[in-house]
């Protein structure tokens, strides 16, 4: 048995932390905040994803589906809310068609079961409110309650005698006599292994990191998504989104567990850190929403909260996959770095927790 620490208790720290606990190590969990999931786990759009948009043997396919998979069983067990809703990709002209055959393409290559390409009187067959030409029907896709998620893998990993340890910042980490000695608020803590799992700030703890090279450190880059509610009932039993656009999927439909629609995220590159949405965009997501739903109605969104995207690329620049960081490849045992865990990081979790636990323990 090993003393691990996890730096981060969002979505993938906790997964982590759960999946070490389980192999019987002895587990705690570096949160600088005061919860579970204050960051980016706080603002997806918690949507269970089924790997259709990523190449081939990346990082973010491979989790992805087997991530999916894992997350309902999970889901199912623990009793999570979810639902598996499926979902509508559309081409709301002739110009899109060649951009949902080639997700689909992906989705086939990456295994990914049930994607079905349609054309636009199938489509409205199943949304009559929407408005396309073709579309790819994913009905694997669902939404889940996110909190609930993270609290369930809170629940597990302290049943294995793991612990989280809130409000407790990691100022730097060294070896020394063959161990991991953590700065934990200005105490020196022994560790046989670490977990970097901090979200937006992987890349600052990974400076902190005495004998991690610097140069293995990506350039961390803030996309702003944001989001708005829509009043009234729901249009749509599905999520739709609309064709990928540099940077992210779209501005796209989600629901919630209890029905109610939600827009975004958008991709708005930012310097800082900043979560207010801006009543500025309404009318520019408006006009985006109604590619695909013509009949949304005047004055229905409202803002909502928006994310940020822990990217390694910025605009115009080809999009990095997942970085997985260990021992093999930066040559200082124990110790993982996680980077640019964007979407599908939820819908990975639970299978990039056990790739993490494999790299720490082979």
């Amino acid at each position: 048995m090993s003393d691990v620490l996890v730096i981060g208790a969002g979505v993938v720290g906790l997964a982590v932390a759960r999946a070490l606990a389980r192999r019987g190590h002895a587990v705690v969990v570096a949160e600088a905040e005061g919860g579970i999931g204050t960051g980016v786990s706080a603002r997806s759009s918690e949507v269970i994803h089924v790997g259709m948009y990523y190449p081939e043997g990346s990082l973010r396919a491979r989790h992805c589906v087997a991530g999916a998979a894992m997350l309902y069983a999970f889901c199912a067990s623990h009793g999570v809310p979810h639902r598996a809703c499926g979902k509508l990709i559309v081409a709301t002209d002739e110009t899109e068609r060649a951009a949902i055959a080639k997700i689909h393409a992906r989705g086939a290559a990456n295994g990914v079961e049930g994607l079905i390409l349609i054309d636009g009187t199938q489509a409205r067959a199943l949304e009559p409110n929407l408005a396309c030409v073709a579309a790819l029907h994913a009905p694997g896709t669902g939404i889940v309650d996110s909190h609930a998620l993270m609290l369930a893998l809170q629940g597990d990993l302290e049943d294995r005698g793991g612990a989280i340890a809130f409000h407790s910042a990691v100022a730097g980490l060294g070896r020394a006599d063959g161990a991991w000695i953590a700065i934990v608020n200005e105490d020196e803590l022994p560790f046989d292994a670490v977990v970097n799992a901090a979200g937006l700030g992987a890349q600052g703890i990974a400076a902190r990191v005495a004998g991690y090279p610097i140069e293995r450190i990506p350039r961390r880059v803030l996309a702003k998504g944001s989001y708005f509610g829509c009043l009234g009932r729901p249009a749509f039993s599905r999520l739709i989104y609309p064709a990928p656009v540099e940077g992210g999927l779209g501005i796209h439909l989600t629901l919630d567990l209890a029905g109610r629609m939600r827009f975004g995220p958008d991709v708005e590159w930012v310097e800082t850190e900043d979560y207010a949405v801006d009543s500025g965009r309404t009318e520019a997501f408006a006009r985006a929403i109604r590619r695909y739903w013509p009949g949304l109605p005047d004055g229905v969104l409202t803002p909502d909260y928006a994310g940020i995207r822990p990217k390694l690329t910025g605009p115009g620049e080809p999009a990095l996959d997942f970085v997985i960081d260990g021992p093999a490849e930066h040559g200082l045992a124990g110790l993982v770095h996680l980077f640019g865990i964007e979407s599908p990081g939820l819908t990975s979790s639970l299978s990039l927790a056990e790739e993490v636990a494999d790299r720490l323990f082979p």
